[in-house]
């Protein structure tokens, strides 16, 4: 297992080292081998030796602070490239916080437009056709709703809590986990709960 992370050692009140050890210790205890791997800069994204470990690991984990950031760093990196051909043989994905709202068709740009417009940058486009919101209840709905309706009109909006997640593939997700996916079709939400299965 790789457990990928981006961001500075306090990235958005985040001691990404107090994380890595947590989660290390976490996935060492069940008898997983966890190599982190932290991309601080492109050069990091594109080292050789970090692509080789992603491209190695059968479970990658990925997380981060902020979501522009973490795009600007993985985009067309060598690092991006290998997790994306170890995911096609089979590697587990894991992604959470940016990590997750990367995978999407698009994300919400919230490093320099916060409020009114509100921008969506194109994303990685793993998982076709939705945007991902990770910690969806966190914040108010209603400022949450706010957001997700000027989502673009392509994509399926999935609001996931933060005890909750959405295991699949292909299109294919169960939520999982003893919290809520909200999924919103343009203004239409629909709850769903863990052991229901929804497409994308």
């Amino acid at each position: 297992m790789v457990l990928l992370s981006a961001g500075g050692p306090s990235d958005g009140g985040v001691d990404w080292l107090d994380w890595a050890t947590v989660v290390t210790h976490h996935f060492e205890a069940v008898g997983a081998e966890v190599e982190p791997v932290a991309i601080a800069d492109r050069t990091d994204a594109d080292d050789a030796s970090s692509a080789q470990a992603v491209g190695e690991a059968d479970l990658i984990m990925i997380s981060g602070a902020r979501p522009g950031a973490l795009l600007d760093l993985l985009w067309g990196s060598r690092t991006w490239e290998a997790a994306r051909l170890a995911h096609q043989r089979g590697a587990a994905l894991v992604a959470c916080r940016a990590g997750a709202m990367i995978l999407g068709d698009r994300c919400l740009e919230i490093r320099r437009h916060i409020g009114w417009p509100v921008r969506w940058e194109r994303a990685l486009g793993l998982v076709r056709g939705a945007v991902i919101a990770p910690r969806y209840d966190r914040m108010p709905e209603p400022l949450m709703a706010f957001f997700m309706l000027q989502a673009p009109s392509d994509v399926v909006v999935l609001g996931i809590d933060e005890r909750a997640a959405l295991v699949g593939r292909d299109g294919a997700w169960q939520v999982r986990g003893d919290a809520r996916v909200t999924v919103w079709r343009g203004r239409r939400r629909n709850r769903h709960r863990s052991g229901d299965v929804l497409r994308v």
